[in-house]
C-alpha cells in the first residue's frame, strides 16, 4: 500500500448551490432542509487521495465522518497472517467512518482508495454538534446503518451456507447494489475489481472466481467487456441466487 497522499485542507466550491447539490445527493443528508443544508456545507472539508493510498488505517482513532465526492474506494481488514479481506468496495455519494464517529473507539477496518478519490469530511465534534443542532441527520443515519446491518447479515449468511457460485454471485450483486449502474433491467459495473480483490469478498481464490464468472458468462447471465461486468437481467440474476 502506498502512503496517504492528502492535498491541503481546501474550502468547499465558492458557489454554495453547487456544494449543497452534492451534498444534497448523500442518502442519510437528502431530506434535510436547504438552511439546514448550508451548516453541512460549511463545516465540511475536502481531500484529495491518489489511487492506492491509504485513507484510514485500522485501530486509528476514528476522528472524522468521510463521504465520497469521486472515485472508489475498499473497506478492508487484516487477518493474523497478513491476507485481506474487503468488507465493501464504495463510490459515489457512500460514507465511512460512522461508526468510530458515533463511539469514539478506534477504527475497525482500513479504508484504501482503489481510484483517484475526492472526499468530503466533517470533523467528530462538528458531526456530533450537527445531530444535536439538526436531529433528522441522526434518524437519517440510523436508518442508513440499519440497512448496512442488513447486508452485513446476508453478507454472513452467503459466506456460511452457500457454495461457490452463490458466493462469487453475492458479491457481483453486492457490487451491482454499491457502485453499479442501471439501464432497462440491466446493471454496469465500470472498473471491475481485480479477481484477488472479488476473490477477498467471496471468501475463496482467483481460480474459483474466473471459473464461475465465465460460468455465468456462458449462461448469459452476465457479459464482461474489458473491465465493465454487466448483468443482462439484474432482477433475474437476483431471484437465483437471494
Amino acid at each position: 500500500m502506498n502512503l496517504p497522499n492528502i492535498s491541503p485542507r481546501q474550502p468547499l466550491p465558492t458557489d454554495l448551490g453547487e456544494a449543497m447539490e452534492f451534498i444534497r445527493n448523500v442518502p442519510f443528508f437528502s431530506d434535510i432542509e436547504a438552511n439546514e443544508l448550508t451548516k453541512i456545507v460549511r463545516v465540511g472539508v475536502r481531500k484529495k487521495y491518489k489511487k492506492g493510498s491509504i485513507i484510514l488505517l485500522e485501530e486509528e482513532t476514528g476522528a472524522a465522518l468521510f463521504v465520497i465526492i469521486s472515485g472508489k474506494v475498499k473497506i478492508v481488514r487484516t487477518d493474523d497472517d497478513g491476507r485481506e479481506v474487503i468488507l465493501s468496495i464504495l463510490g459515489e455519494n457512500d460514507f465511512f467512518g460512522e461508526m468510530s464517529i458515533l463511539d469514539g473507539l478506534a477504527r475497525s477496518a482500513s479504508v484504501v482508495a482503489i481510484t483517484k478519490a475526492e472526499l468530503f469530511m466533517i470533523h467528530r465534534r462538528d458531526f456530533l454538534k450537527l445531530m444535536q443542532d439538526v436531529p433528522s441527520v441522526a434518524i437519517s443515519l440510523l436508518k442508513e446503518l440499519t440497512m448496512r446491518l442488513r447486508k452485513a447479515d446476508s453478507q454472513i449468511k452467503s459466506l456460511s451456507l452457500k457454495d461457490a457460485a452463490g458466493r462469487v454471485a453475492n458479491v457481483i450483486l453486492q457490487l451491482a447494489d454499491d457502485i453499479g449502474t442501471i439501464r432497462k433491467g440491466r446493471v454496469e459495473i465500470d472498473e471491475l475489481p481485480l479477481q484477488q480483490d472479488l476473490a477477498n469478498m467471496a471468501g475463496t481464490s482467483r481460480e474459483t472466481i474466473s471459473r464461475v464468472v465465465h460460468m455465468f458468462i456462458k449462461k448469459s447471465h452476465l457479459e464482461l467487456r474489458g473491465n465493465k461486468l454487466i448483468i443482462n437481467d439484474y432482477e433475474k440474476f437476483k431471484s437465483l441466487f437471494i
